[in-house]
């Protein structure tokens, strides 16, 4: 499997990496809490757009990003507006949605940029070849808060992403039952094994899934997301308690 180099961090080889979704509601909090998560076990932060109460705001928008790089310094940064439907904070039309994703991909500022796979074939594919055109890189994403799809659903999903070019593919599912939660161990499993050239990250929902995010490494997501001061979906772990727990496996896994 290929691996995808962001700065200092490669994903897809060795240990998990660690991400903080940063969901500030305000530029004062937003850079506050880069300044605090900078000194936690975090390889990339994530900013949260869709929490930004200027998020429509595309100077503004931008203006974050440019002092979240100068905070951040070479620690990569994830920039993602989480729609409504897939769980985020605000209802957004999709022209705004578009906008707002090539503007942030413009900076250059941004290493990574999530783009929501099923806005629309036409809308993802034009806004996954102009973040590529900009020299960032994409995670393609689906969030079903719901419900726990079928594994073959789960794969057809993640193999869509990679086929419309998506650098990284990502999922996250809700389980309503232990069963779920092993189908989508199962599905990553597969993913991985059979049909991934490259990284994918995958993950179990709430309290019931947290397990997912302490195996990926032995089931083949590339990265979990953890909780700084504040989470920004169900079952998210402190991230200080999810590096020993990183940590840990990886070792186990190495004997």
């Amino acid at each position: 499997m290929n691996t995808v180099k962001v700065r200092n961090l490669e994903l897809g080889a060795g240990i998990p990496a660690i991400c903080i979704p940063n969901v500030g509601k305000t530029k004062d909090e937003i850079l506050s809490l880069a300044r605090e998560y900078k000194e936690m076990h975090m390889d990339l932060m994530e900013w949260r757009a869709d929490w930004f109460e200027g998020a429509e705001d595309i100077p503004g928008v931008i203006e974050v990003i440019e002092e979240l790089r100068d905070i951040l310094s070479d620690t990569p940064l994830l920039f993602t507006f989480r729609t409504l439907r897939e769980g985020g904070a605000r209802k957004i039309a999709a022209e705004a949605y578009a906008s707002l994703i090539r503007s942030a991909a413009a900076t250059g500022l941004t290493d990574l940029i999530d783009v929501e796979i099923f806005t629309g074939d036409a809308v993802a594919a034009d806004l996954i070849a102009y973040i590529h055109e900009n020299h960032t890189k994409v995670v393609a994403s689906n969030h079903d808060f719901d419900k726990t799809p079928p594994q073959s659903d789960i794969i057809y999903r993640l193999r869509k992403m990679q086929d419309m070019g998506a650098d990284i593919a990502k999922i996250a599912v809700m389980p309503q039952s232990r069963k779920d939660v092993l189908t989508l161990l199962a599905a990553t499993e597969e993913m991985v094994s059979r049909y991934a050239d490259r990284p994918v990250i995958t993950m179990s929902m709430s309290g019931l899934g947290s397990i997912s995010r302490f195996s990926c490494e032995t089931f083949g997501s590339c990265l979990p997301f953890a909780a700084g001061s504040e989470a920004s979906a169900p079952g998210q772990i402190k991230t200080d308690e999810l590096y020993h727990i990183l940590q840990s496996v990886h070792r186990a896994l190495q004997q």
